[in-house]
């Protein structure tokens, strides 16, 4: 088990006032029974109401409606979590998916299907050309083959921090042969519904014990659905399969869907506001 502690703050500040519209805060962990929170914090600023929900996917969503004016927005999350998935290879696929191709079964289909529609369609022929030059072998063990997928991207594609918004459209990916986490994690997810199994994207922090004591960042990666085993992560932008050093925040069916802090504004000018975001993810003593 680990104890890890995840501070994250984001700060906009503007030229002058400006009048804050609804935002949607995904900060809190998904809990589960691998991961527990302990303790969560959240500060927010200028004054305002704050409402917590879950949506159609059981994120946890906080809603926060400014009551006043301001010429800066900061929200900062504080969490501890405990996390108790020491062996992310303690599962078994049902039988009749252990080899794909495959189908799910019919109590399932219904279920998993938006997960197994495109959502970049004019790129799924890319994806599907860059399957074919992989050469994988019908049949093939269906975890071989999420695996083989996941380090192929890990090593053959040069990770790019990007600060541009939004997820990189996987025929761009492959045209650029480069990308950050979460546009890895689209092609991976996109490759998967080309071979008709389900996925979702996830966004959420990795704790990495060689730079806890300075900035971490959010991080992405894609789960795919396997029978018997349900939703298993694969970390395209390091070619492993996620563990308790991925720390689930929200999923969603199309990548864009799950950013940690949307909103908007309304200013009596062109008042573009600067960002400074800050994260950090440490390992706590277990006491």
């Amino acid at each position: 088990m680990l104890r890890i502690h995840i501070n994250h703050s984001t700060e906009y500040r503007f030229s002058g006032p400006v009048t804050l519209l609804p935002h949607r805060l995904l900060l809190r962990p998904r809990e589960n029974h691998n991961v527990r929170i302990e303790s969560s914090v959240l500060d927010i600023s200028p004054a305002h109401s704050l409402q917590w929900k879950r949506d159609v996917l059981d994120n946890s969503v906080a809603r926060v409606g400014f009551t006043e004016q301001s010429d800066r927005l900061r929200v900062a999350s504080s969490v501890v979590i405990q996390h108790y998935e020491d062996n992310p290879f303690d599962f078994l696929i049902d039988d009749y998916a252990v080899t794909h191709p495959f189908d799910y079964a019919d109590e399932d289909r219904a279920e998993l299907a938006p997960f197994r529609q495109s959502v970049y369609p004019s790129d799924r022929d890319a994806v599907q050309h860059w399957l074919n030059d992989l050469g994988l072998r019908q049949p093939m063990e269906t975890f071989v083959l999420l695996d083989r997928l996941n380090r192929e991207i890990a090593g053959r594609f040069v990770y790019r921090m990007r600060e541009e918004p939004g997820v990189q459209p996987p025929g761009l990916t492959l045209a650029l042969n480069s990308g950050s986490c979460r546009d890895f994690a689209a092609l991976f997810m996109e490759a998967c519904r080309c071979l008709g199994m389900a996925s979702r994207f996830v966004s959420g922090y990795l704790f990495d014990p060689s730079t806890e004591a300075g900035n971490g960042s959010t991080h992405a990666w894609a789960e795919a659905y396997l029978p018997g085993a349900g939703w298993k992560g694969f970390d395209s932008t390091i070619g492993v399969v996620a563990g308790n050093q991925h720390i689930a925040v929200a999923v969603a069916r199309h990548p864009e869907a799950v950013p940690p802090v949307a909103g908007s504004y309304i200013a009596p000018d062109d008042r573009q506001p600067t960002l400074a975001v800050s994260v950090q993810v440490s390992a706590l003593a277990i006491g």
